[in-house]
This record gives structure tokens, C-alpha cells and sequence, in this order.
């Protein structure tokens, strides 16, 4: 598909509304586009009455008034729309201040809150010194491991660049939700335990940096032009915003 789906085109994909060819079409581009399959999936896990929302709005709006506007207007001018279309455009008009409102606002704030970072924060919450205490650092098997992060992500990472003050490097994977890959390099702070770098595509245009919390560990987060990134651990946000600032200067990212 030459533009980004909609979300409205999404959803007629989930309920299969839409013909083989536009179906066709939508599977090539969720197959393309990892973020897309990753809106899909959060879409189809939605549990906002849909249906039930759209048959109220139904009963609601304003049929007469419409179509009375359009038994109005000169005969030339009157658009050939049937009631089907005078019911659509009538539940329009309420679900524009109410229902589209909050479902837009529901997906944006999805969206903005990049529900990546609650996978791993979920994830990092397993984490204790002793999960990483016992990992030989070796340079040779990190090198590997990256060059397997570099060909799943279009990453280009050297072990020099990833070195971050009073932290041990020890180790790099790929982890996966959905069929997303998102890479994972893990440090051991003596201080503060675990912390962890993680990167995943994303093409929302460059971000700067910015911090928040979830499940009790401190986030620094930004994005570039092809990769959203962000460090996570127990470390304070103001020692995490050096770190992230370090990382993304060598990295350029």
C-alpha cells in the first residue's frame, strides 16, 4: 500500500469487510511493516463495545432532521444518498463529539505511551543481580550476539559504543512479542542492579529524550528516524539521561 492503513481500515480488516483484493493488499503491508502487525494486534485486542456503541449511536441520531435537510434542497443539487447513507452520517455527527473522540484519544494515548515499554518493563521486573551476575563478559560472544541484533533490526552496533559508566556489559538478545523483535542489552550496576538497553524499529520520526515510570523502574526513552530506544533499570532518571545522552551521541541515534 503506497499510504499507512487506517485505523478504520484496520478494523474493517478484522471484521472481514473488506474484498480479496484490499485484504491483499492490507496483508502485505501488516507483513511489511512490523509497527502496523504491532496497531493490529492492539486493535484486535480491543475491548470497547464497538458494535454495541455504533447500534446506540444508531438509535440516537437525528434521521429526520437529515433527511428533511435534504428533502429541502433543489433537485440538482440534491446528492442521490439513501437512508442507509442518511443513518451513517447521522451517527456521525453524535459519535463525532463522543465515541470517534475517545476512541482516537484511547489509540493516541496507546501510541504516545509506547506500549513497548510497558513488555519490558514488565519483563525487567524479573530481573535480580543474580540473573546476570553469573554471565562470563567475553568479547568475542558479544560481538556475536550483536551482529544478530544488527540483522534483525538494521542495527550497526560495536561493543565500544554500548560501554556505559559503572555498568557491566553483559549480554545481548532478541526478544519478540507479536512477531516484533525488540533487542536487549543488559548491564549489571554493583549499585543498582539490572539495567537494560532496548531498541525496536519505528519509523514516528526522531523524539527527544524523555523519562517516566513504570512498574517501579526509571525510563529514559527517545527515538531517531528508524528506531525508538530506551534504558530502563533502577538508576536514577538523572543518571539514566547521561547514559542515554552518551549512547545516543556514539550511536548517532
Amino acid at each position: 500500500m503506497k499510504s499507512t492503513p487506517s485505523d478504520e481500515q484496520l478494523v474493517a480488516y478484522l471484521d472481514n469487510q473488506l474484498d480479496s483484493e484490499q485484504r491483499e493488499r492490507l496483508d502485505t503491508a501488516i507483513a511489511a511493516d512490523p509497527m502496523l502487525g504491532l496497531r493490529l494486534q492492539w486493535l484486535k485486542r480491543s475491548d470497547l463495545p464497538f458494535k454495541a456503541s455504533y447500534d446506540e449511536l444508531t438509535r440516537q441520531a437525528p434521521v429526520d432532521r437529515l433527511q428533511a435537510m435534504l428533502d429541502d434542497l433543489p433537485s440538482p443539487a440534491r446528492p442521490a444518498f439513501n437512508r442507509r447513507w442518511v443513518l451513517a452520517a447521522a451517527a456521525g455527527l453524535v459519535a463525532s463529539g463522543v465515541l470517534a473522540d475517545r476512541l482516537f484519544l484511547n489509540w493516541q494515548q496507546s501510541e504516545e505511551k509506547e506500549n513497548w515499554r510497558e513488555l519490558v518493563a514488565d519483563y525487567m521486573t524479573l530481573y535480580v543481580p543474580q540473573t546476570l551476575d553469573h554471565l562470563p563478559v567475553d568479547d568475542s560472544a558479544l560481538r556475536a550476539q550483536l551482529q544478530t541484533l544488527d540483522a534483525r533490526l538494521g542495527l550497526s552496533l560495536a561493543p565500544a559504543n554500548l560501554l556505559l559508566p559503572g555498568a557491566a556489559f553483559k549480554r545481548a538478545q532478541i526478544l519478540e512479542y507479536e512477531g516484533v523483535p525488540i533487542a536487549q542489552i543488559t548491564y549489571l550496576d554493583p549499585v543498582h542492579g539490572p539495567l537494560a538497553l532496548c531498541i525496536i524499529r519505528s519509523n514516528r520520526g526522531s523524539r527527544p529524550l524523555a523519562e517516566e515510570q513504570r512498574r517501579g523502574l526509571n525510563i529514559v526513552h527517545w527515538a531517531g528516524m528508524e528506531h525508538a530506544w530506551m534504558l530502563i533499570g533502577h538508576n536514577p532518571t538523572s543518571d539514566l539521561a547521561e547514559m542515554a545522552s552518551l549512547l545516543r551521541k556514539r550511536l548517532g541515534a
